[in-house]
């Protein structure tokens, strides 16, 4: 494959990163293709990564976190998702359901569920969009009502990663009338009665990942369990997808890149009119345009992850870096498949499923419509 050098900050980085490669290589590589032809999802991958301690890289060592940079982070991303897009979405997704409890939890709330979730023997999902409230998320409509101590909660999710495999849901559901102050944040356990999981969705690509309906039926949820303040789960969940949008950036630019590898490598040994094809102008030229592409959309979602680590407002260019990111995943990917020509429509190589695995980070984490709505409001703000 082809090498890829990254500035990083630490000795300790670099040998996690290496770590990472051998990982992919080793134990993710040769299965990806079997197992999203048979919808077979990786759990045991998760308790690897947790073992290995990739699984909470970005949190706190004292609750079993790899205390490391964001930007680190982002390239252990970029390296599973070049390897196997289930498994950088599904580590991706499950730092986003680890966000709210590690940034706005109680620390009594922290030492109690953290450890086991960075671990590795808890898996967590993300419930927030519904399916009137997908972009729109303030108007979600489940609702969660005070019952003594605990919590009442009814309603319906939609489009749920790890839905009906996950362990714990960071929840959000609607505590008053309040319009977008009426929304809280709520840790669920999945073995919660009243919580069950609707058939995984029939999806083009990304298989081996189940997506799933969530329903509530008066799901009693102990009131310790609320995160933060009551009302204040609006501001938690878009907090959260700040850092979700620049996890879903790494795994495009690992997708693009493993897209641009197998084309490369098709090109130097696939002959017409007796020489290789990457010989030929307009294959070398759409060559070029893929690598320039990974390496820009790298470079945003870089800058975005250092002025995270600076503590500098981010927002903004992780939204760039989502909506770069994504695009250009889905253009290398098509490109990639041009390469390839009618082999690449073929399921022999794996192209197709990289095409068909690109469409999708276009549109959760926020649709690439809506980051070009954030773009621009913060050009209209400043």
């Amino acid at each position: 494959m082809t090498a890829v050098h990254r500035l990083l900050p630490s000795r300790e980085a670099t040998d996690l990163l290496e770590l990472t490669r051998d990982l992919a290589r080793g134990e993710l590589a040769g299965r990806a293709a079997a197992d999203e032809a048979a919808d077979r999802f990786p759990r045991d991958v998760f308790g690897l990564l947790g073992e290995t301690g990739l699984l909470g890289l970005p949190y706190p060592a004292e609750h079993g976190g790899g205390e490391q940079p964001y930007e680190v982070y982002l390239q252990v991303l970029e390296e599973l998702g070049r390897a196997w897009m289930t498994v950088a979405v599904g580590l991706s997704v499950h730092t986003m359901s680890c966000f709210p409890l590690a940034e706005f939890g109680t620390d009594q709330q922290r030492a109690e569920h953290l450890p086991d979730l960075l671990g590795g023997r808890l898996l967590g999902g993300y419930a927030l969009s519904e399916a009137h409230a997908g972009s729109d998320a303030a108007a979600l409509s489940t609702r969660a009502v005070t019952d003594g101590d605990d919590y009442l909660v009814t309603g319906n999710k939609a489009w749920i990663t790890h839905g009906g495999v996950a362990d714990f849901y960071t929840l959000m559901a609607r505590t008053s009338d309040d319009g977008p102050k009426g929304i809280s944040c709520l840790l669920v356990d999945a073995s919660t009665a009243g919580l069950s999981a609707g058939p995984p969705e029939r999806k083009m690509g990304l298989t081996g990942s189940p997506t799933t309906p969530l329903h509530f039926d008066r799901a009693r949820v102990p009131g310790r369990n609320l995160i933060g303040e009551r009302g204040d789960g609006l501001r938690i969940a878009l907090t959260a997808l700040a850092s979700g949008r620049l996890g879903i950036a790494a795994c495009a630019v690992g997708l693009a890149q493993a897209a641009l590898d197998e084309a490369v490598q098709y090109a130097r040994t696939r002959e017409q009119f007796g020489r290789p094809i990457i010989g030929f102008q307009g294959v070398e030229f759409l060559l070029a345009d893929m690598a320039a592409a990974v390496h820009s959309a790298r470079a945003t979602y870089l800058d975005a992850a250092r002025r995270r680590d600076a503590g500098i407002e981010f927002a903004n260019q992780a939204a760039v870096a989502k909506l770069v990111a994504t695009d250009a995943a889905m253009k290398v990917t098509t490109d990639a498949v041009q390469v390839l020509g009618g082999a690449g429509y073929t399921r022999d190589f794996p192209v197709e499923r990289y095409l068909r695995e690109a469409k999708v980070l276009q549109i959760f984490e926020g649709t690439n419509q809506i980051q070009r709505m954030l773009i621009a409001r913060h050009l209209t703000a400043n």
